[in-house]
Formats: C-alpha cells, structure tokens, sequence
C-alpha cells in the first residue's frame, strides 16, 4: 500500500536486536493485504512469522492472548499508537503514517470554515504529521488553531474511536472542529462528544464535507434507545474482554446501581460483541456496555435491544439528565 509507512527497515532491526524467534503480526481490517509481504519481511531476519486474521479494531485489541497460545515472543501492532500500560508479551507498535497530501482536502474545507475563526484541529495516528502544514495554511486563511491536548493519549490533536478528551479539552475555546482524514468514523466521534460543528477534510476521497447532520440525526436515535431502555427490567450488563477493554469494577458499579433500582442485572462476558451473540438471551431486555463505547454508535438500530453506554443509562435510570450527558460526552465511560 502506497499510502502508508510500515517502517520494513525498523521493524528487521528491532527484531534482530531483541533475537525474538517466533513474531505475531496483527493489522487492522484496511491493512491486512499487506500481512503476507510483511510476513516476509519478518522471515528474512531469521524468526517465524505468525499472521493474525482475527478482527482487530484498535490498540484496545493487542492480540496478547493470541501470542501466548501460539509461544509467540513479538507482537508487531500496526495502525495504532500504544494504548494499554502493560502487554504480556513485549510488543512492538507500527503507527503507519499515511504518505498521502493532505494539503488540497484543507484547501476544499476552507469553505465550510466560513464564519468560524477559532478551529480545533484534530486527527488520526496517521496524519499526525500533517497538522502543522494544515495549521500553518489556516493561518494564512485568517483563522486562529487549536490542538487539544489532555495528556493521556500520546500526542497533541491525537483522537481514537473511545477518547476524544483532546478535543473535549478546548471545546469551550473553539467555534468548529477540523478533522483530517478519511472516512466519517473519528468525526462523528467528535462532533458527539463536543455538540459543535464538525468538518471533515478527507485526503483518500479528495474531499471535505460536514459531519453535524448526521450526528444530530444520531443523537435521536441514541435518545429512542434510552427511552426504551427505561422500563426494561432485566439488563445485561457487557464486560469486555478484549485487553484495553476489560472494566470489571465499572460493571460491578453499573450492576448496583441497577439493583438499586429494582431491576435485575446479568453480567455478561464477551469478546465480540455482535448482534447475533446477544440473540442468545432473549429474557434480556436491555443492555449496559462497559466495553468499547462505540460498539453501537454508527448504528444503533442493527441491535434487536438497546445497548447503551455507561453515560446513556445515567440517564434511562433518571441518574443524570441528557443535557448533562451531552456536556460529560455521549460514549466516553
């Protein structure tokens, strides 16, 4: 893939200075045409390489327990900047900067830019790189630059699908959001953890486009989900078992507080969490997920029952209001 830097000649000396023998290779979705020619790249410096085909949504998703059946020694993580504190088996992480040019997507978005002066500018590992151009033409246009910057994802105007503090950070000093990147899943991300505009300048369809209709369109549906919610008596309560998704003390929390109301709780420990997986138990009648927050965000309607976030049943159990909500940030646990 052209567009991307998977850093071959690093990863052969790394691997080389660690002498690891047996290596796991794991990509997202988008990468995985690439798994065999790395695979091969791998080889030449004398160790095994291992290619996971499962799916892989995040660097919430090392494949640890992958490695570990397999006496895997290395993992190599592409796509994704380090996010666990701790990984059982020594791991290696690839961000892979995209190579593409941004700068005319910029350019297509000044535009929709019309009538802000303070933009927040924000985006994917992948074009981390690109931010300084992008604010260095801005200010050219006459705008003024924000990157957020909260400290506790690895850099400045950094968002991933579960945490958008960065931009939370400085959504009291800026009129709209800039996201640069592809697709409509990060800005969507941050128009509903924010409640403000949010652009898109999309360099792999060479275009710019709003997110905020859809968003709104979004929150409705969200509220539909809540409001039947609200009288469901049994709950299943999800725990996630992905690595940088586990969060059994929240569960344990969410299950009290559903007791407290009367109603029963089921805590439920899964994976993948699909449509079809929460079929198995039709006695359910709602759903708390404590693992990614965004299982059900593009599309809440593909689930048979509501399943809600942390934040979205503060609200179905009278806890918070939707304002509140909205202000705390939709999908943020």
């Amino acid at each position: 893939m052209k567009h991307f830097d998977f850093e071959e000649e690093r990863l052969q000396q790394e691997i080389q200075k660690l002498g690891v023998k047996r290596v796991l290779i794991q990509l997202p979705q988008g990468l995985k045409p690439e798994a065999t020619r790395i695979a091969k790249i791998v080889e030449k410096t004398g160790a095994l390489a291992l290619i996971s085909a499962d799916s892989c949504y995040g660097a919430c998703d090392v494949a640890v327990n992958e490695a570990a059946n397999l006496d895997a020694d290395l993992i190599i993580h592409f796509g994704h900047s380090k996010f666990v504190k701790h990984e059982s088996v020594q791991t290696i992480y690839v961000e892979t900067r995209a190579l593409i040019n941004t700068a005319e997507a910029i350019e297509k978005a000044l535009p929709l830019l019309y009538g802000y002066s303070k933009i927040g500018l924000a985006t994917s590992i992948q074009h981390l790189h690109a931010l300084d151009d992008a604010r260095e033409f801005l200010a050219r246009s006459g705008k003024t630059t924000m990157l957020g910057e909260a400290k506790h994802i690895g850099y400045a105007g950094q968002v991933i699908g579960c945490d958008y503090s960065n931009v939370r950070s400085i959504a009291d000093e800026v009129d709209v959001y800039l996201f640069i990147g592809g697709g409509i899943f990060h800005a969507l991300g941050i128009a509903l953890s924010t409640s403000k505009p949010t652009i898109v300048a999309d360099p792999y369809d060479n275009r710019a486009f709003s997110v905020s209709e859809t968003a709104q369109k979004l929150l409705k549906q969200h509220w539909a989900c809540i409001e039947q919610a609200r009288n469901a008596k049994n709950i299943g309560v999800i725990i996630g078992l992905k690595l940088g998704q586990k969060r059994f003390e929240d569960a344990l929390r969410v299950k009290e507080l559903i007791e407290k109301h009367g109603k029963t709780a089921y805590l439920i420990a899964i994976r993948e969490i699909t449509p079809d997986c929460l079929l198995d138990f039709p006695t359910i009648e709602a759903y708390v997920n404590t693992a990614c927050p965004r299982i059900s965000l593009d599309a809440p309607g593909k689930f048979a029952k509501p399943i809600l976030t942390v934040n979205e049943f503060m609200v179905a159990s009278g806890e918070v209001s939707w304002q509140s909500m909205l202000k705390k940030g939709l999908f943020e646990n």
